[in-house]
């Protein structure tokens, strides 16, 4: 982990590397304490966007979703024939040229994954058995991408706040383990108490929906 980096290959790129198992709560403290403060910093003011403009601004922001997503898998892609940074430039453009005229299936899509990810988690918080995490997995995909078929204006806000609370929580995170004598201290609150973390990302999510749904009961933006 600690050895030479790689001088073919940009350091970000090692970030796309899929992992060979389903992420759980200590890959995520691994990265947290491996971040950077700037990206930290910036995770914390998107969040907060996210959490409180995040059904005004949707537009903007999934089509933001989709340009990150869509480079994620254009350097991954181009990573192989020695041509990341052109395969990223490409992939986030396709990525949001689609996402603007196809906007419906863009957040349901962005649900789909983002229950898929919770179906995971849950799965694991309470112990099943880890070779079937993939049917949590997919109940979750499956449910949140139908919701917003369903109900749309919820579903934004739903789906925006969870966002913006994972990506708030996080940057916290790794702000904090640049601290020396809370990381050790915040490590084993994690590991005695796994529900920790999760109340963590469910409050401010909660409270993003509560926001945005009041401050934004009165004008809603037209189809």
């Amino acid at each position: 982990m600690h050895g030479p980096i790689n001088q073919t290959a940009p350091q970000t790129v090692s970030w796309l590397h899929v992992p060979n198992h389903w992420p759980v709560q200590a890959d995520l403290i691994s990265w947290c304490q491996s971040m950077g403060p700037g990206l930290a910093t910036l995770l914390i003011i998107l969040g907060v966007v996210y959490l409180l403009f995040g059904f005004y601004m949707f537009k903007a922001l999934v089509v933001l979703n989709a340009t990150l997503m869509g480079a994620c898998i254009g350097i991954a892609l181009g990573e192989r024939t020695g041509a990341a940074v052109p395969g990223g430039i490409l992939g986030g453009f396709i990525a949001a040229a689609l996402a603007l005229p196809f906007m419906k299936w863009a957040v349901a899509i962005m649900g789909g994954l983002f229950g898929a990810a919770l179906g995971g988690a849950i799965w694991r918080t309470f112990n099943l058995d880890p070779q079937f995490v993939w049917a949590g997995a997919m109940l979750g995909l499956i449910s949140c991408g139908l919701l917003c078929f369903i109900v749309f204006r919820g579903s934004v806000m739903t789906y925006m706040s969870l966002q913006g609370s994972v990506m708030l929580v996080i940057g916290i995170l790794g702000l904090i383990y640049k601290y020396d004598n809370l990381a050790p201290k915040l490590t084993t609150w994690m590991q005695i108490k796994p529900f920790l973390l999760p109340m963590a990302i469910f409050v401010p999510a909660v409270l993003g929906i509560m926001y945005q749904q009041t401050w934004g009961a009165a004008p809603a933006p037209k189809k």
